[in-house]
């Protein structure tokens, strides 16, 4: 299974927003140099990320990104749903009913998936590591 770079950028960005500041507004400049990204393309990601409700925008001198949800409220799906959207993985091409057993055991495979990954909070992931 892949996800795009984006995805990459945006898990990353997540955890050291809840790592290092969750209160404290981090510019695009500061966060794109830790990843080695171009602060116009992270931006388009923070714009996703703005739209799904997990980040604010605080203009101004000091301003930058911040979390707007509670930490532990934030699960890697949240971050991949809001960045790949929430359509399946896998789609059967061939012209047949719902009951492909095919289908549907990848459609069981991504629902195990997803609710791993749901449980899976950034402030977990967050205690585990130091941000310099």
């Amino acid at each position: 299974m892949k996800y795009s770079k984006a995805t990459n950028y945006a898990l990353h960005t997540m955890l050291y927003l809840v790592a290092a500041a969750p209160n404290k507004p981090i510019g695009v400049q500061q966060l794109a140099e830790r990843q080695g990204v171009s602060p116009t393309y992270l931006s388009k990601i923070l714009t996703k990320l703005v739209k799904a409700d997990l980040i604010e925008s605080a203009s101004g001198a000091n301003g930058g990104y911040r979390l707007k949800r509670r930490q532990e409220e934030i699960s890697f799906l949240d971050i991949i749903h809001a960045i790949e959207g929430t359509a399946s993985l896998f789609d059967c091409t061939l012209n047949h009913s719902s009951k492909c057993p095919i289908q549907q055991e990848m459609v069981e495979a991504e629902r195990q998936m997803e609710q791993y990954l749901q449980n899976k909070k950034m402030s977990e992931l967050a205690e585990k590591i130091t941000v310099d």
